[in-house]
């Protein structure tokens, strides 16, 4: 069953995961809990969309991506960093807004309503990587995604470096640790939470135009489908550390993959739909128990 068609797609799937989570993973480490990565990544799709329908240019549906998903953050900023409103009753918040603003404009600029397709969008293509494309098994793998796929694995190791490297990345883990001891340093708390939500904002805007310009060419209402909340429990599961939650994000990505795969088996698309979650189930409550076990012994990571 596990093949070299199933590993290229379980690659393929983590992509919006993955950088969803790597930007929520930075939020958790300056204290904000940002369960709106569901909403920021729909957001960023249907502008991905947009952008693209309306430029002719895959890249500027992915700048376009981008700038929603900043936008949404900075609203998230707003409330939870400088009106100080509850993270999680905002984030659910922008969460409705965001699923409730994509299926309004759909119909105000498109006039249709659940899905939409044209030819005119224009997709993310694949990469055939020389050498590699050639490796057998392997080439099957790894080549032929899309520049962002590759794109999210090398920020796993950037946002590593950043976090554990890097002046900016100690004030990050300062402030996650003891914001009020790194208040009195001299660290500019407020100001690193809006850093974070602004990069977060980035990351999961290129994660919503992998979902609507580079797994597909259209946007269908809600098509996130979980995909934000998968990533909010791989950033628990990965324990808020870049490797943590790209192992993680495989993890939720395989289980992604392989539903498709028993669609295609002929289970019926009921079971098979409901693999996704019940891994993310079964991996939330490991967390909730690990993270038990490590404050106890004391062996939270820094």
């Amino acid at each position: 069953m596990i093949d070299a068609a199933l590993l290229n797609s379980t690659f393929r799937l983590i992509a919006p995961i993955l950088l969803a989570a790597l930007g929520g993973l930075l939020c958790e480490r300056v204290l904000v809990f940002n369960i709106a990565l569901e909403g920021t990544m729909l957001v960023a799709a249907f502008a991905a969309v947009v952008g693209s329908f309306y430029s002719g240019s895959a890249l500027v549906g992915v700048l376009a991506a981008v700038l929603a998903g900043v936008l949404f953050s900075l609203l998230l900023a707003v409330f939870v960093v400088t009106l100080r409103s509850d993270a999680i009753v905002s984030g659910i918040a922008l969460n409705l807004l965001a699923s409730g603003l994509t299926t309004y404009l759909l119909r105000r600029l498109f006039g249709t309503k659940g899905q939409f397709d044209d030819p005119r969008i224009i997709g993310l293509g694949t990469v055939s990587l020389p050498v590699i494309k050639d490796i057998p098994f392997l080439g099957e793998i790894i080549s032929s995604h899309s520049w962002i796929v590759y794109l999210s694995w090398v920020l796993v190791l950037v946002i590593y470096i950043v976090l554990f490297r890097q002046v900016f990345g100690l004030r990050m883990r300062g402030v996650g640790q003891n914001d009020a001891a790194a208040e009195t340093l001299g660290i500019n708390v407020d100001g690193m939470r809006y850093a974070a939500l602004m990069l977060c904002g980035v990351l999961v805007g290129i994660a919503g135009a992998q979902l609507s310009l580079g797994q597909v060419t259209l946007f269908v209402e809600n098509m996130t489908a979980g995909r934000g909340w998968i990533a909010v429990v791989a950033v628990m599961l990965g324990n808020a550390h870049p490797v943590g939650v790209f192992l993680a994000s495989l993890l939720f990505g395989f289980a992604d993959a392989l539903s498709f795969r028993l669609q295609g088996m002929l289970l019926p698309f009921q079971i098979a739909d409901t693999i996704p979650y019940v891994v993310t189930l079964i991996a939330l409550f490991a967390a909730y128990i690990g993270r038990g076990r490590r404050a106890k012994t004391g062996l939270e990571s820094t």
